[in-house]
């Protein structure tokens, strides 16, 4: 049968397809909601959220979030749910028999799995960051296992060979403490500055020096010193970039996204991972609902003596899997184990040599 178009057959399983998925969604989220409430309602009474930010500032941005993470899983589970329903009733067989090749069938479970896909792709790069900017404030406001805890002996490379120290960072009045920069330009260390403290002005993007000492050095190493009370000076370095976590890289658009990692490096700033790895996330889990409909599609075709029950428990055990590998795959990264496109990857490539051999065994 050649595909001119998509056939009856086609809108039918597209239509089961899509209408199981989001009526899926709608029901977890309601049971996400009431388990959340429910871990969260002591901080929410204790410091005393409005009753508007729970559910507008939080809730209603943080559902999205969630559902968009687990998409690929909700689509494993919708594939197994109404094929293995169909698989029971006899309807699959009934369209093969009718001369419609196993490949055929596929084009409309892939046609909707890549609906989704593309969805969830642009979700997570351009609508879901801004929802995520409010979620995230709300929480650093009013979830305690979401507070930014600042590190201590920090280092930034600026651009034009300078070097930036810190000793430590207070988010309280926004100053960095034992701040030194050093301008290694030429080859060789120019200048040093040190100070007490640098205090970021949010209004003007400037630090603001105290006690400060400059050493200028020449070709021969002679130092020549200088130091005041008090200086203002431009720095390609914010306050924005001593908060930076795996939350609020979430607030970021593909694009700044992008920008942020090429700073980073620039930088040799060792967040840089985790940055990459929320890149990355972004591109693999739109791509893994595809592999996950092959999968659930190959598991669910054949009449089984356990019927629906036996196809649910084998399509959670390779779901729940595939879901903790994804998460340990992180790991690989933070430790410095493999390159981000590497290992966020490994899941999609070990479980797409599942998928075609579940499929080739499924077409047989």
């Amino acid at each position: 049968m050649k595909l001119r178009g998509l056939q009856r057959l086609d809108w039918y399983i597209i239509r089961k397809f899509l209408v199981t998925f989001f009526v899926a969604l709608a029901f977890l989220s309601l049971l996400i909601v009431i388990f959340d409430i429910s871990e969260k309602i002591d901080d929410f009474v204790r410091k005393e959220a409005p009753l508007h930010a729970i559910v507008f500032d939080y809730y209603l941005n943080w559902i999205p979030y969630f559902l968009n993470q687990y998409s690929p899983m909700f689509v494993f589970l919708t594939v197994i749910l109404f094929t293995s329903k169909m698989t029971q009733d006899s309807e699959v067989v009934a369209i093969l028999s009718s001369g419609i090749s196993y490949h055929r069938l596929v084009v409309p479970y892939l046609l909707s799995a890549l609906f989704i896909a593309f969805l969830s792709l642009n979700l997570g790069m351009w609508v879901l960051p801004h929802a995520n900017a409010t979620r995230v404030q709300f929480e650093q406001k009013y979830n305690s296992h979401r507070k930014v805890h600042m590190g201590h002996d920090m280092h930034y490379k600026l651009e034009d060979d300078h070097f930036v120290y810190i000793e430590s960072f207070s988010a309280y009045n926004n100053t960095a403490y034992n701040f030194t920069l050093e301008d290694l330009s030429e080859g060789r260390l120019k200048s040093k500055i040190t100070a007490e403290s640098a205090q970021y002005d949010t209004l003007t993007g400037k630090w603001r020096l105290r006690n400060w000492f400059i050493r200028d050095y020449d070709e021969g190493m002679t130092d020549h010193i200088r130091s005041g009370r008090q200086m203002d000076t431009v720095l390609s370095l914010t306050r924005d970039d001593f908060f930076r976590n795996r939350y609020t890289i979430q607030e970021l658009n593909q694009k700044e996204l992008e920008e942020l990692i090429d700073t980073q490096i620039m930088r040799g700033d060792a967040s840089v991972n985790m940055t990459q790895i929320e890149k990355h996330n972004r591109y693999t889990l739109p791509f893994s609902a595809i592999i996950l409909t092959i999968i659930g599609l190959s598991l669910c075709t054949r009449k089984r003596r356990g019927g629906m029950g036996l196809n649910l428990a084998a399509g959670l055990a390779l779901g729940f899997s595939y879901i903790l590998f994804m998460q340990f795959s992180e790991m690989f990264v933070i430790t410095d184990t493999l390159p981000a496109y590497i290992a966020i990857w490994l899941p999609n490539y070990i479980y797409t040599v599942i998928a075609i051999v579940l499929y080739i065994r499924a077409c047989k």
